[in-house]
């Protein structure tokens, strides 16, 4: 009588094991239920959820809302928090602040432009990649400032401009490590710069 032996072969996907990248928008709800309000020392613009490979983290943006009317909200400081969920508790992994600038004329206003940020795996490696993009107002109600901070693998890389009529007060900086970024991240921040120059009317540019 023949015997036969059966080899059962399993072939496991690298893919099923890996963390899925998600990232939304928190509703009011949820940031209460998760307690965010103690993250920051302001009142809560906006916050999201992701996850990647890193784990589950929350990013809370905060602005103070100095002048508060019927017509507008205006803010003199304003603060982003990213926390990574901990046992239970909030580890914080960065944060960024600034205020208004003691200028000519004179800034009114500070405020996270939500429209052009995001929270996206850009280069495809598993980690999310955040894009930061904030801007001050002056009292003329021109854009004066504009601020787009990238930050890969927990550490920021920073776009400053200052917007202004005349060469003389104009101004478009990249941080000296831009460069070492990701060529994805700096083609698809490159590409974001262009979309708020044409949306925007933003000239974004030395002189």
């Amino acid at each position: 009588m023949k015997k036969y032996i059966l080899i059962i072969l399993s072939f496991y996907s690298p893919f099923i094991f890996s963390q899925k990248v998600e990232s939304r928008r928190l509703t009011k709800p949820e940031i209460s239920q998760r307690e965010l309000e103690n993250a920051t020392e302001f009142p809560i613009y906006k916050a999201f959820e992701f996850s990647d490979k890193g784990g589950m983290y929350e990013l809370v943006l905060g602005e103070n809302q100095k002048t508060i009317s019927k017509k507008d909200t205006l803010n003199t400081k304003i603060q982003a928090i990213c926390v990574i969920n901990d046992h239970g508790g909030f580890l914080e992994k960065w944060r960024i602040n600034d205020l208004l600038e003691n200028t000519t004329p004179k800034e009114t206003n500070i405020w996270f432009w939500t429209k052009y940020c995001s929270t996206k795996d850009v280069d495809g490696d598993g980690y999310i990649d955040p894009v930061i993009v904030y801007g001050s107002r002056t009292e003329d109600g021109y854009i004066r400032r504009v601020k787009i901070i990238t930050v890969y693998k927990n550490k920021k890389y920073v776009i400053r401009a200052v917007e202004c009529d005349l060469d003389s007060c104009r101004s478009f900086e990249k941080d000296q490590n831009w460069n070492t970024l990701p060529q994805k991240i700096k083609t698809y921040v490159n590409q974001l710069l262009e979309k708020m120059r044409k949306e925007q009317d933003l000239l974004l540019k030395n002189g």
